[in-house]
C-alpha cells in the first residue's frame, strides 16, 4: 500500500522506536500532522542510563531526553503525554485514547514498547518491591539506595547485574538470584559468564545460581527477606526484579493484527494490517542475518525499525539492516555485543580474561553469528562487518592476537 500520501500519522508509545521515527518523517519531508501519545508523564527518554549512571545520580533527567520541548514544537509534533492507547478501529482508522479521546489517522506506528515481568509469589506487591524500567521506577528506588542496606536483585541479566554494580558502588550489601547455574545464561556462553561471576564476586557481590524465590516475607507492608524455594533467608531492605520483559502487544491483539511473542512485522516493520507498523520491542521481526524471526531489545533495534517504518510510509527506499548489537556498563567493563550467538556450535576466546580485555567469537559451521567484546572496541567492529557479509573465519585466526582484527576483517572479505 502506498502512503506516500498519508496525512496523519500516529505513533502509539513515547521511546526510542517513536523518537527515531518522527525524526525520520520529518528529515525525510513528511509535513502532515504527527502525534505522538505516551503513557508517562516525561518526554521521551533513553532508558540505558537508567539502571547505570542515572541510578548514581551522575545523570540529570534533562539529559535523558531524546530531543527538549521546543523540537517538538518547532518541528509542529503534537505529544500527548501521560495518555494511553486503549483501542484500534482499523476500519475507521482511528485510535481511541483512555478518557473518550480520539486520534484519526492514515499510518498508525505502534511503538508501545515492553514491560517487565511481575515476580509471581507472595509478597512481591510490598513497597520496597522495585522493577527497574521507567523513570518513574528509578525515583521510587534511588531514595532506598543507602551505602549499607541489603539488596537482593532478583535475575541474573543485564538489567540485574548492572543494578549489582551500581548498589555496590553505591555501598550497598548485594545478593543476586538466578534460577540459571549461570549468570547472563540466556544470551551468553559460559566464558562470559565465569568472567562476570568472577567480576562480581570480586566487588564483594553474593551470587547464587540455580535457585528460586519461593516467597517474599513481609511485614508493616514492606519485604523483609527472600525465602528461597529451599528454605534459605536472606535478610533484605530492598528486593529488585529483574526476570526479563514481556512486549506490549495488547493494543495490536485485539484489533486482530498478527502477533507471536510481539506484534509480527516485515522487514519494513509493516503489520499484517498495511496502514500500521510496528517498531521496537514490541515488534517480532525478521532477522534477515539469520533467516528466521525474532524480538529484539535494544536501542539499535529501536532505531532501526523507526527508520525502516518512516522509509516506508515516506516511500522512500529501504535503509541498511544492520546485524544486531547491543551493549551492557558493568564497573569499568564495557561489553559490545555484535549478533546472536544462538545456536552456535563453537566458542573462540580471543585474548586472556583475566586481563579484562577480550572476545568471545560465536561460530556456526565455521561462520561467524556473533562476539562478545569486553573492553575490546576492535573485536566488537571487525566482527559486526564479518558478520553481516556471513564470513567464514578460521578459528585459530580469531584466536591469534598477534593480527590484528582489521587484518583478519580484510582477509576474510577477500
Amino acid at each position: 500500500m502506498d502512503l506516500s500520501a498519508a496525512e496523519r500519522i500516529v505513533i502509539a508509545g513515547a521511546g526510542q522506536a517513536a523518537a527515531q521515527a518522527v525524526q525520520s518523517l520529518r528529515q525525510g519531508g513528511y509535513a502532515g500532522a504527527l502525534t505522538i501519545i505516551g503513557d508517562e508523564p516525561a518526554l521521551p527518554y533513553q532508558r540505558p542510563p537508567l539502571s547505570k549512571a542515572y541510578m548514581k545520580g551522575e545523570f540529570e533527567e534533562e539529559r535523558l531526553y531524546f530531543r527538549p520541548s521546543a523540537w517538538y514544537e518547532d518541528n509542529k509534533v503534537e505529544i500527548l503525554l501521560g495518555t494511553r492507547a486503549t483501542r484500534i478501529d482499523r476500519a475507521a482508522q482511528i485510535l481511541h485514547l483512555e478518557h473518550g479521546g480520539e486520534l484519526p489517522y492514515d499510518a498508525l506506528i505502534l511503538a508501545t514498547g515492553s514491560r517487565p515481568r511481575k515476580l509471581a509469589c507472595s509478597g512481591a506487591d510490598a513497597a520496597n518491591v522495585h522493577d527497574l524500567r521507567t523513570l518513574a521506577d528509578v525515583e521510587r528506588l534511588r531514595p532506598q539506595m543507602v551505602s549499607g542496606r541489603r539488596i537482593v536483585i532478583i535475575g541474573a541479566g543485564y538489567i540485574g547485574l548492572e543494578a549489582a554494580a551500581v548498589a555496590r558502588q553505591m555501598g550497598l550489601d548485594v545478593t543476586v538470584l538466578e534460577m540459571a547455574p549461570r549468570v547472563l545464561a540466556r544470551v551468553t556462553s559460559e566464558v562470559i559468564s565465569d568472567f562476570y561471576t568472577r567480576e562480581h564476586t570480586a566487588q564483594g557481590v553474593k551470587i547464587l545460581t540455580g535457585t528460586a524465590v519461593s516467597h517474599l516475607e513481609t511485614g508493616n507492608g514492606a519485604a523483609t527477606a527472600a525465602i528461597l524455594a529451599d528454605g534459605t533467608r536472606l535478610e533484605a531492605d530492598i528486593i529488585l526484579a529483574g526476570i526479563g520483559i514481556l512486549p506490549n502487544e495488547e493494543l495490536a491483539k485485539e484489533a486482530g493484527i498478527a502477533c507471536s511473542n510481539g506484534i509480527l512485522t516485515d522487514r519494513d516493520a509493516r503489520t499484517s494490517d498495511p496502514r500500521i507498523f510496528a517498531a521496537g520491542d514490541c515488534a517480532a521481526r525478521p532477522l534477515v542475518h539469520y533467516g528466521r524471526t525474532g524480538r529484539l531489545e535494544s536501542v539499535h533495534n529501536a532505531i532501526e525499525q523507526g527508520k525502516l517504518a518512516a522509509a516506508a510510509i515516506l516511500g522512500q527506499p529501504r535503509p541498511a539492516e544492520d546485524c544486531p548489537w547491543f551493549w551492557s556498563d558493568q564497573y569499568d567493563l564495557k561489553l559490545q555485543i555484535a549478533g546472536l550467538s544462538t545456536d552456535h556450535d563453537e566458542v573462540v576466546v580471543r585474548g586472556d580474561p583475566a586481563a579484562r580485555k577480550f572476545a568471545a567469537f560465536y561460530l556456526k559451521n565455521g561462520v561467524l553469528i556473533a562476539v562478545d567484546a569486553v573492553n575490546s572496541p576492535p573485536e566488537f567492529l571487525a566482527s559486526k562487518k564479518l558478520i553481516m557479509a556471513g564470513a567464514r573465519v578460521p578459528a585459530h585466526l580469531l584466536a591469534d592476537t598477534s593480527t590484528p582484527m582489521k587484518d583478519i576483517a580484510a582477509l576474510a572479505a577477500a
